[in-house]
């Protein structure tokens, strides 16, 4: 398992973690997110060890992580790390030496994972003749070729065309069933978070706002949503109705507490009901809210927290 606890990381008078803390148990895919400047690549980066932690630490199935240990670990960065005149064999074969591959060891390993990308016909051009797409599909071997036993990719999906996507999708799932390597990503794409992952974390300002199984979270804000759709009426019908709010077309918000049977007995007063149930919002709208309730409380200062 590998667990942040009370990450906090300073940069001047800025913050960019703020007692950080969250689990991620092997064999999982789990999705980091939050705003631009959150924080997530400050926290990835003192997970691998370029970074150290103003307080908190990092731990790896139950010990601090050290030198060894990280050694273990494939970063793909968001930024490009690749040598742009250096051919990609060469380059995997080397990135794999370093974290200690035999030669031929590497060499084969560079091979395998080319060919199982879809970009075993470029081996011998350099990075820069290659599109971004292939560079990107390049920087996911440099992280696997040495058979990492943790793996952490910063906007992995960036730049990939729909195939390159569901190809990348392919791979983390597999490493997480075959190898049982837990996978940590970053990501805006926010559905494929939702459709990779069983966990998450979102962070704002490098603090956590929600954590915890994608369902679960999904599950807890769902019960607070209702889908109610009338015949030939619009949404108006429910802006009377004291603690409800629309945060969709016919989906409405609830108090918490609140009895759904009171939106079901207005809506009937208004018209004919075509359906009404609960409502799960998706992962972009969980992350939308919680942001926003983040702020909402900031900005009231600490009697509303």
């Amino acid at each position: 398992m590998l667990e942040l606890r009370r990450l906090s990381k300073r940069y001047g008078d800025a913050v960019a973690l703020d007692q950080l803390s969250f689990e991620v148990a092997e064999g999982r895919l789990f999705g980091f997110v939050g705003p631009n400047g959150a924080g997530k690549t400050t926290a990835m980066r003192i997970v691998i060890g370029v970074l150290e932690p103003d307080s908190g630490e990092v731990r790896w199935r139950g010990s601090p992580l050290d030198h060894a240990s990280r050694a273990r670990i494939g970063y793909m960065p968001e930024e490009r790390g690749l040598y742009a005149k250096m051919r990609v064999a060469e380059q995997l074969t080397y990135f794999a030496q370093l974290r200690g591959l035999a030669r031929a060891r590497a060499a084969a390993r560079a091979r395998e994972w080319l060919e199982r990308l879809g970009i075993g016909d470029r081996a011998g051009d350099r990075v820069e003749e290659l599109s971004l797409g292939n560079q990107q599909r390049v920087q996911l071997a440099a992280a696997l070729v040495h058979e990492p036993e943790l793996l952490i990719c910063d906007e992995p999906f960036s730049g990939l065309d729909p195939v390159g996507v569901d190809l990348l999708s392919d791979v983390l799932i597999e490493e997480t069933r075959r190898r049982g390597v837990p996978v940590v990503f970053s990501s805006h794409q926010l559905e494929l978070v939702e459709r990779l992952c069983e966990g998450v974390a979102i962070i704002k300002d490098g603090r956590l706002v929600a954590s915890g199984r994608v369902e679960d979270l999904r599950q807890e804000r769902g019960g607070r949503r209702w889908r109610a759709e009338l015949v030939d009426a619009g949404d108006g019908w429910a802006e009377s109705l004291v603690g409800v709010r629309r945060v969709a077309e016919h989906v409405f918000e609830l108090a918490d507490g609140d009895d759904p049977q009171r939106l079901l007995a207005a809506a009937l007063e208004t018209g004919a009901v075509a359906r009404f149930g609960p409502e799960q919002p998706t992962l972009a709208e969980l992350f939308r809210d919680v942001v926003s309730e983040d702020a909402e409380r900031n900005a009231a200062g600490p009697a509303a927290a």
